[in-house]
């Protein structure tokens, strides 16, 4: 019996992937680091009946309605707005993520984020580092407090309801706003739901967790950057294009906000001469929010599983709706 055909769109680890081979034919992309080439990957899906991809694998209508053979695409991610998911249902293509798997990881993260920006700790570390640590003075690199603040936290999805978790522990007030209240999650955590309005102009650390739609594109911009309080900052650990960088960017510059944390951009790898990366006050990371080993190797056997399950007939372990 033939075995089905799986392109993963970049190389995974072999202790992962072989032991997925004795039911499933599996071929790689040869490089961990470099995206797939889009000639290559419409090639590759013309003829495979699951794809494991990545967010930045662009899966569009154009690679959607040119199979026949294609029943499963696996985003090695919680997030898709990589894939035309309109395009996946009319074409009868399941789509699967890995959400719950990264929940605690890019909480950590996340939370770590807001830490090192406001504790200035990586201009601490350089300072260390290049030898420029000559002196003590009463206010050598004093960041903003974190314990007893007021944290905004804007998607209340689960890994803000995590990150809420870890704020209680440092004694915050936590403020959310979401499409839909969290009743729960409000007498478990001792939440206070209130509006965007109310959550940007009150909050000292702005976090943003919301999923990238039509309706979150640019939700953070200059205007809502100027209603934040003077000594906020901004934490985006979600997706680039919610924010307006240049907003950002000015908004930082001018001290209409006190700085940001981010670990995702409008278009990644952000550029070497951003404005951004100018700034002291922006803490700036590699889209690293899941990345943890334990993690990442969930997600991926999570991914491989979920196209497994299709292929042989069953309901996926964690399709999108």
């Amino acid at each position: 019996m033939t075995k089905p055909y799986v392109y993963i769109t970049r190389k995974l680890p072999d202790d992962v992937v072989d032991s997925f081979r004795e039911k499933l034919n599996i071929n790689m992309w040869d490089s961990a680091e470099e995206s797939v080439p889009y000639k290559k990957l419409l090639e590759e899906s013309k003829k495979a009946e699951g794809l494991v991809t990545m967010l930045s694998d662009p899966i569009d209508e154009t690679i959607l309605s040119q199979t026949d053979t294609l029943k499963v695409v696996a985003n090695l991610a919680v997030g898709f707005d990589n894939i035309d998911i309109e395009s996946a249902k009319k074409h009868r293509i399941t789509v699967t993520n890995t959400p719950d798997v990264l929940t605690d990881t890019t909480a950590d993260l996340t939370f770590a984020l807001l830490m090192t920006t406001a504790r200035r700790i990586l201009e601490a570390a350089d300072m260390v580092k290049k030898g420029e640590w000559e002196h003590w003075s009463p206010l050598l690199l004093a960041g903003s407090d974190i314990h007893h603040k007021t944290i905004g936290i804007v998607g209340m999805g689960r890994i803000g309801e995590v990150v809420a978790k870890r704020a209680r522990g440092f004694d915050m007030n936590v403020i959310y706003h979401n499409r839909t209240r969290k009743q729960k999650a409000e007498e478990e955590l001792g939440l206070n739901y209130v509006s965007f309005d109310q959550l940007i102009s009150s909050a000292d650390f702005v976090v943003s967790l919301v999923p990238l739609t039509d309706e979150t594109h640019h939700l953070f911009n200059a205007n809502v950057f100027s209603h934040m309080k003077d000594e906020a900052i901004f934490i985006n650990a979600s997706r680039g294009k919610v924010m307006d960088e240049m907003a950002l960017y000015e908004a930082v510059k001018s001290g209409e906000i006190r700085g940001a944390g981010l670990d995702v951009f409008e278009d990644e790898p952000i550029s070497a001469d951003h404005p951004l990366l100018t700034l002291k006050e922006v803490t700036c990371l590699p889209h690293i929010g899941s990345a943890s080993l334990e993690t990442r190797y969930q997600m991926m056997e999570l991914s491989l599983n979920n196209i497994l399950q299709v292929l042989e007939g069953n309901g996926p372990m964690t399709a999108v709706d």
